[in-house]
């Protein structure tokens, strides 16, 4: 199924998404739907490289306003600057996509306590510090938060402990901001994308 034919061509013309993670996998993809109805996309990730080459690919394919800023999220004072200049060339965000993430199989019982604290702090901080960077903005434009989660959110899988908590605390992390920020008019929701 191609998304032009679900959705209403330029259903985000002069909106503004920003994704954290966006260079690359799911989240590219993710980049590429929003470009596709209309959408200015604002990015970051670790690697700039990476961002250019989808902002090139978003430009030439869609039309896309792009700006990727390379940002680690674990760094707030970086995410914020990222996504103050994602403003500054595309105006406020409407959506904010959390998706950066990190993940590798791994049993629990050689799990380093450093490897654990990674991918907790890519995915849940880091997406406590993007919509905590991104508040200003959301609640100017009443806007969207959009948490990438899995399955390991609700089901245990094996070799997954630190991800299963990662994603466990960014779907509650979810539900508070919902409950906290929808009276600024800022809806959350998390999808888990896979089987």
């Amino acid at each position: 199924m191609i998304i032009s034919e679900v959705f209403a061509k330029g259903l985000y013309k002069g909106k503004t998404v920003f994704i954290t993670g966006g260079g690359s996998g799911i989240n590219l993809g993710i980049a590429r739907t929003f470009a596709s109805l209309g959408a200015n996309i604002g990015m970051c990730g670790r690697t700039q490289e990476k961002l250019d080459a989808a902002a090139v690919e978003l430009k030439k394919d869609f039309g896309a306003k792009v700006c990727g800023v390379a940002a680690d999220v674990r760094s707030f004072a970086a995410l914020e600057a990222s996504i103050k200049q994602s403003e500054d060339a595309l105006g406020p965000m409407h959506v904010l996509v959390c998706g950066a993430a990190g993940n590798f199989p791994c049993p629990a019982e050689v799990l380093s306590p450093n490897g654990f604290k990674s991918v907790i702090d890519i995915d849940l901080l880091g997406s406590f510090n993007a919509c905590r960077a991104a508040f200003p903005q959301l609640s100017q434009t009443r806007g969207r938060i959009i948490f990438i989660s899995a399955g390991q959110a609700f089901m245990p899988y094996a070799l997954q402990c630190h991800v299963g908590a990662a994603k466990a605390g960014m779907d509650n992390l979810m539900k508070n901001l919902a409950l906290e920020w929808g009276r600024h008019g800022i809806r959350c929701n998390s999808v888990a994308p896979g089987p």
